[in-house]
């Protein structure tokens, strides 16, 4: 989870976080070359004599028709491969549907017959000591660690997001349509995260707790949820 003035992204626990934080870094050093090349050219500019001679130089106008063309292309060719790993969803291992409400989840295990809970925020008054607050819930969604989870996302009433941060997961909940997007843990832990669309007056009030556990504690927790 996120820590007092963390500047950068959560520890990535998925493979796609991983790739999100790669490409946000390639991105980042781009824009500081391009910022870097321009603030030279502004420099040699005001301190050299060169303005007169650049004014109809035909091979900078050259330069910098291509030279954009192929940093878009840099950025361009990552971003797509990410987002064609973001919609690939091959046989899931477990499948989970997330519904929205005002102002919990409602969560159904769809491969399982009756695993179906809500899950609300843990008031503050009632929160453990050393829990986190605003963060907790009295349900936590379970899923194996190493497996691929797909998970169907819509809404009851209003527009909500379901959005995990350290598993790159952030999918709109909107009402009358099924949204889709999947996840493998990769570690086991707690993964926190909020619904990311402005939904109400507690829309601050709905958080969203994963836990990552073995599969032999899953199945254990299944089996005792579901009966």
């Amino acid at each position: 989870m996120a820590n007092h003035s963390q500047l950068g992204f959560q520890d990535a626990s998925s493979p796609i976080m991983e790739e999100l934080i790669q490409f946000h870094d390639h991105a980042l050093m781009v824009a500081l070359a391009i910022c870097s090349l321009v603030l030279y050219l502004l420099t040699l500019m005001l301190t050299e004599k060169l303005s007169s001679s650049t004014v109809d130089a035909q091979e900078i106008e050259l330069v910098w028709t291509i030279l954009p063309a192929m940093v878009l292309i840099t950025l361009a060719l990552p971003s797509l491969r990410i987002l064609y790993m973001m919609d690939e969803i091959n046989q899931p291992d477990l499948t989970l549907k997330a519904i929205g409400h005002q102002w919990y989840w409602t969560y159904e295990y769809t491969d399982f017959k009756d695993l179906t809970f809500d899950s609300y925020m843990i008031p503050t008054t009632d929160l453990p000591l050393g829990h986190f607050r605003l963060l907790e819930v009295d349900h936590r969604v379970i899923v194996p660690t190493g497996s691929t989870v797909r998970v169907i996302v819509t809404a009851d009433d209003v527009l909500h997001s379901w959005a995990v941060p350290s598993l790159g997961v952030k999918t709109d909940a909107i009402p009358g349509r099924l949204n889709q997007t999947s996840f493998l843990a990769t570690r086991p832990g707690v993964y926190y995260g909020q619904c990311s669309e402005i939904c109400g007056a507690n829309h601050s009030f709905m958080p969203i707790v994963v836990e990552s556990a073995p599969l032999a504690n899953f199945e254990h927790w299944s089996s005792l949820t579901a009966s």
